[in-house]
């Protein structure tokens, strides 16, 4: 048995599942307990809960998947970005054999990194369940008990988030309610074998999930590995946006821009690799150590600069030129990536490091003598900064655009003038800033998705059509933007419906 679908989720959950002894068909949490005793105390679940945190940035091997370089979330979020226009690579790699930036592992069924989007989420939704359901009955506090029932609440709605816009078609405010269908919604440990539902209840299960999140209102969390209340904020300000909810939206981004527990990083801080947990920006990420981390298939080493990789010394990632020039010249961000590099303005490691026109250094690795360790970034405060001034843009409230727009703005650039745009200039300007900011955290498939616009390579000048196999252009509500259930799942699921068209 090779592969894992939303059905073996269930049968092989935290409370164990004999059967095929592949590493992969486990959802037992990472760090383990006895199973008769795991929800018999908070101080166990917040292990399952760990383990759940773990899985985020695990490591994947040939033993353990069938795709190459998934380091859990990370890894899709590579692969989403590399899934856009404005993040790639000078030549086709093994990274173009996943089938992203092609588009041709959405529309595979039996696609390995289809499968590995499909398994990896459905996988934490599985142990989340069982959290969900017996935290109630567990020993220890009710502090500790909200706590962990919170964050394992935010972790469904993260993973359903991502599901739904993978495997649904996208939301529309216009056409609620969304009836097309999606993914199967088990929101109980027993649940197996479920039908798809809609993407109107996916949503509809998300929201509740994080209102519940944030009515429990745990403020405090062991770390930023953890999924405080600020992140459930942050998660519902995200799907606001993506459902066009732009009064949600601005009130939760507004909720922890205000609560200012997580200020703007100083252009020094920008500076140092986007590696670090402590940076006070990063709201919610991984921490893995040297011994957690995968030397060749981590985040970093397919993305830092310095990764001393084999895949990474010989292929860095570049940015669409065209929107490098659009970068002001006083802005930190136009120092993140090098238009001309050469051994004075980009010092690499080893001579054995290739160099780009336009490749990045906006991430490094953590520490010296480890070739490929860092922190990575779930959700940064600038996000909600984006947010607040792309939902009052697309409100029509422009003044206010404009200034939420501007207090971010003036951070990365101390010449910043305020925007006197307004319309849909004001939008493509927010959207520009929104596409340099998050480059590489996994948000350019999904932007060009929620706003139903095309994908255009055509237009950015050092794009390398042969690293996604030539496929340049996809105009928008084409189906490639849909992915296929995976076979796996309609092999073992009676009950999952019809494919996508």
């Amino acid at each position: 048995m090779k592969k894992i679908i939303y059905s073996a989720i269930l049968i092989a959950t935290i409370l164990g599942g004999s059967g095929c002894k592949k590493e992969f068909l486990q959802t037992q949490p990472t760090d383990r307990v006895d199973n008769t005793a795991i929800f018999l105390t908070t101080a166990n679940a917040s292990v399952a809960l760990n383990g759940i945190y773990r899985y985020m940035f695990e490591r994947t091997t040939a033993t353990t998947s069938n795709v190459q370089g998934k380091p859990g979330v990370g890894g899709i979020l590579l692969g989403i970005d590399f899934m856009g226009e404005d993040l790639h690579q000078a030549a086709a790699t093994w990274f173009t054999s996943t089938g992203e930036g092609n588009y041709l592992a959405a529309r595979t069924d039996n696609a390995g990194s289809n499968e590995y989007y499909y398994r990896t989420f459905f996988r934490m939704i599985g142990n989340a369940n069982y959290i969900i359901d017996n935290i109630d009955a567990a020993e220890g506090t009710a502090a500790e008990k909200a706590r962990i029932k919170a964050e394992a609440l935010t972790l469904r709605a993260y993973s359903y988030s991502y599901l739904v816009q993978f495997y649904g078609t996208r939301y529309n405010a216009a056409a609620k309610p969304n009836n097309q269908l999606a993914v199967p919604l088990p929101l109980k440990s027993t649940d197996t074998k479920m039908p798809r539902v809609s993407v109107e209840q996916v949503y509809t299960a998300i929201v509740s999930d994080l209102d519940a999140a944030i009515a429990l209102n745990v403020t405090t969390v062991p770390n930023k590995t953890h999924a405080g209340v600020w992140v459930s904020k942050g998660l519902r300000a995200r799907v606001a946006l993506t459902m066009q909810d732009y009064p949600t939206a601005i009130k939760y981004a507004k909720e922890v821009i205000d609560g200012n527990s997580f200020p703007l990083m100083s252009q020094a801080d920008y500076q140092t690799g986007f590696n670090n947990i402590a940076l006070s920006e990063y709201m919610w990420g991984a921490n893995p150590t040297t011994e957690q981390g995968d030397t060749f298939g981590s985040f970093y080493a397919q993305i830092a600069y310095n990764a001393n990789t084999s895949y990474q010394r010989g292929t860095p990632k570049m940015i669409n030129s065209a929107l490098y020039d659009q970068i002001s010249a006083t802005d930190v961000r136009k120092k993140m990536w090098e238009p001309a590099p050469n051994a004075t303005n980009f010092p690499l490691p080893l001579a054995t490091f290739a160099r780009r026109p336009y490749m990045t250094r906006k991430f490094s690795v953590k520490a010296v003598g480890d070739p490929s360790l860092g922190d990575v970034p779930w959700m940064r405060s600038a996000e909600m900064h984006l947010i607040l001034a792309e939902a009052y843009a697309r409100s029509s409230q422009d003044a206010l655009a404009q200034t939420a727009l501007f207090t971010f703005v003036s951070k990365r650039d101390l010449s910043a003038v305020k925007s006197t745009q307004t319309g849909t200039a004001l939008i493509d300007e927010i959207m520009v800033n929104r596409r340099t900011e998050l480059w590489g955290e996994g948000f350019r498939y999904l932007d060009l998705k929620r706003l139903n616009q095309g994908l255009n390579r055509t237009v950015v000048p050092n794009y390398v059509a042969t690293s996604v196999a030539n496929v340049m252009e996809i105009p928008a509500g084409d189906p490639r933007f849909l992915f296929l259930i995976p076979r796996a799942e309609l092999n073992a699921n009676p009950n999952i419906g019809p494919q996508n068209p």
